[in-house]
């Protein structure tokens, strides 16, 4: 830039650093249209004013999700308490309207084949696993659990009366959107490109299509709103400055076990 307005300079070592040398005379010239040019120019890049933190034990959300839905899986397998677990907890809409509200957390935790559970098991522990790293377990699976029964509540008041639906795949998609939308909004402030700042919402967006409309089977309108409902929980958890601690991890964690030991236990009338 100097070279360009007729000031010559040099960049020289000096220790571990380097200098910027320009004759006495042109000093002052010199500074002047660097300060200029500094602010003519801001960097594009800035650090952010939220370093990212990562979880230390981000394994525990995976662990508890897959021994739950293992669990409630083997359960219903053995007619536990000579029940049929499956009609008693799938999502069916016409029944939900009757007022079996708590069937919007059942359904997330039943499958109706070993195909469908091994699936929701290995896509819900890999992003249940990267929602952990920036959340903690905690906050990433309560809020997920809660982001997924909104999305069936929903799928309940819209889907026609004979609808029938189960499978933690709601669930997989509200970790899904919550991570994308988190990320997002965690880069919004960057100073950085569109493309930067919109690639992790994009990136869930491409994944949703890639991942949550195909197939025969598929409930496309449950994977749709468990990734909306879950981004919109990740938009509004990208606004902490950190990783909540300890006592808000295990009061999250704990209150979505017990919403869903809650729900079993209405389902299965265990308080009669």
């Amino acid at each position: 830039m100097l070279h360009a307005v007729g000031i010559g300079s040099q960049v020289v070592a000096n220790g571990e650093l380097w200098s910027l040398v320009v004759l006495p005379q042109s000093a002052a010239a010199a500074t002047s249209h660097l300060r200029g040019y500094e602010r003519e120019n801001p960097p594009k890049r800035r650090v952010l004013a939220r370093p990212e933190q990562m979880h230390p034990r981000p394994w525990i959300g995976p662990a508890v999700y897959f021994l739950v839905m293992v669990l409630i899986a083997w359960l219903a397998g053995h007619r536990t308490f000579a029940t049929n677990w499956l009609a008693a907890g799938v999502l069916d809409t016409a029944v939900v309207r009757g007022g079996e509200f708590w069937r919007t957390v059942t359904a997330l935790t039943l499958h109706f084949d070993v195909a469908h559970l091994l699936s929701n098991l290995g896509f819900g522990a890999f992003f249940g696993w990267l929602a952990s790293q920036l959340l903690g377990p905690g906050v990433a699976f309560g809020g997920a659990v809660a982001a997924a029964t909104l999305a069936n509540a929903f799928n309940a008041s819209v889907q026609p009366a004979n609808h029938v639906s189960a499978g933690a795949s709601t669930m997989v998609f509200a970790l899904l959107g919550l991570l994308a939308a988190y990320a997002w909004r965690r880069r919004a402030d960057s100073g950085e490109r569109w493309a930067y700042r919109w690639a992790p919402l994009i990136a869930g967006v491409f994944l949703l299509g890639f991942t949550g409309v195909g197939g025969e089977n598929t409930d496309v309108l449950a994977h749709l709103t468990g990734f909306s409902t879950g981004a919109a929980t990740g938009w509004w958890l990208g606004r902490l400055r950190r990783i909540p601690g300890p006592g808000i991890q295990w009061l999250t964690g704990l209150a979505s076990l017990a919403a869903i030991a809650g729900a079993w236990a209405l389902a299965l009338n265990l308080g009669a």
